[in-house]
């Protein structure tokens, strides 16, 4: 419900008039209906908040547009506001509280979401799996915690896990930002929250965005920083970490073990928040406070578990799949899948002499990962010729010299 006062917003009063104030900064002249907009606050309380910055001279009325006042910020506003830039250039949404955001979290659990077979098919129908395999992503997924996938590289671990969002057919609300003793932290990210292009009730609350369940996928790259909060240098704004912009959705660890922080740097970081399901932040001046991590944990492997983690840890990883490399008739039928894809010409014994030509002539395993990669070897080449892309016993053979680096002895 869209709050229509102030004191209802669960926000510092102060804190909002800083806000508006630094937008009226550096918007110069602006509406009130625009300023609503800005700030996603109902018109009363942006009414209410101009009302007491225009009794304190911090801004004046320019004029009217239509019904909606504009108004600037006053020469006395504009010094306010500059030194309130110059502690957090922040001048977005109204955040929301710390006690709001983990209510709302906490309701809009994964582990509430009532999963049933065919809607674990649906999300996985792009993949060639096995019902067994299907089964035990399905269990792993409705118990709304974490699950291990390893086995070997091209197996399509991480195809699987990107998938996992879709099992879920509901949308969670994120808020723009998260207030925490006065500070803000961004919380809303367009590069994982994918926010939805229905309509949403009039009186829902602005300052939260109906979207997705977020997935949020971190490889090689992942350090200790990006999961605690960072503060940026130049406009002192928080950003959440990764596992905060994950709440109600998936966090993928992908090739896990190869991060920049060491497995077990990562394992110690995250014991309490797999077994308690809360975690802790830090604000600069040592403030903590604790947020939930309502989060399914995705880690995907090509390394030997056992060599990652000691048992304690595995314990905390209920799930845990391995993820072989295909059959033969498994893999004809992705590479059937890929040649529709594509718009190639298919022809069942023409997918049954790439499975002997890898497996027998470059002696590799069936891994998942080929049958796309042989089909893009095959159309780039075709491409580059500026000739018609087509399967046949030599371009196949072409694609196995270009991709394979020797047969394996």
């Amino acid at each position: 419900m869209v709050p229509r006062q102030a004191r209802r917003t669960g926000i510092n009063k102060v804190l909002l008039e800083d806000l508006v104030l630094k937008i009226l900064y550096l918007c110069g002249e602006i509406t009130l209906l625009e300023l609503s907009d800005i700030t996603c606050l109902s018109q009363e309380v942006v009414d209410e908040i101009f009302q007491f910055l225009r009794k304190e001279q911090f801004c004046e009325v320019k004029g009217m547009a239509g019904i909606s006042y504009r108004v600037t910020a006053s020469a006395q506003g504009r010094q306010r506001a500059a030194h309130l830039l110059s502690l957090n250039e922040y001048a977005g949404a109204a955040p929301v509280s710390l006690a709001d955001y983990t209510g709302r979290v906490r309701s809009q659990s994964a582990q509430e979401a009532m999963l049933h077979p065919a809607e674990v098919a649906r999300a996985f129908h792009e993949m060639v799996l096995d019902e067994e395999t299907l089964k035990r992503l399905g269990t792993s997924i409705a118990s709304g915690t974490s699950l291990f996938l390893h086995g070997p590289s091209g197996t399509g671990k991480t195809t699987m896990a990107s998938k996992i969002p879709n099992v879920y057919g509901d949308y969670v609300w994120i808020p723009h930002a998260v207030e925490v003793d006065n500070q803000i932290i961004k919380v809303f990210d367009p590069g994982v929250h994918h926010q939805i292009n229905e309509p949403i009730p009039e009186d829902s609350d602005r300052r939260w965005v109906l979207c997705r369940r977020p997935c949020v996928l971190a490889g090689g790259e992942l350090s200790a920083e990006m999961l605690d909060l960072q503060m940026s240098e130049v406009t002192h704004i928080y950003t959440a970490p990764l596992q905060m912009k994950a709440n109600n959705g998936v966090l993928i660890i992908d090739d896990f073990g190869r991060q920049k922080m060491r497995p077990d740097e990562l394992l110690n970081r995250w014991m309490t928040p797999l077994d308690r399901r809360v975690d802790f932040l830090t604000l600069q001046g040592a403030k903590k406070f604790e947020i939930p991590f309502n989060v399914f944990v995705a880690f995907s492997t090509n390394l030997d578990p056992a060599h990652l983690a000691d048992e304690a840890f595995l314990r905390r990883i209920p799930n845990k799949i391995r993820v072989e490399y295909a059959t033969p008739e498994q893999f004809i039928e992705i590479f059937r899948r890929e040649c529709q894809a594509r718009a190639l010409n298919y022809d069942p014994a023409l997918a049954e002499f790439v499975v002997q030509c890898i497996s027998q002539a470059w002696k590799r395993p069936l891994a998942q990962c080929y049958a796309k990669d042989l089909i893009n070897q095959i159309v780039w080449e075709a491409c580059y010729s500026g000739a018609e892309a087509s399967v046949t016993h030599e371009t196949i053979n072409q694609a196995c010299q270009a991709y394979f680096l020797r047969a394996a002895s």
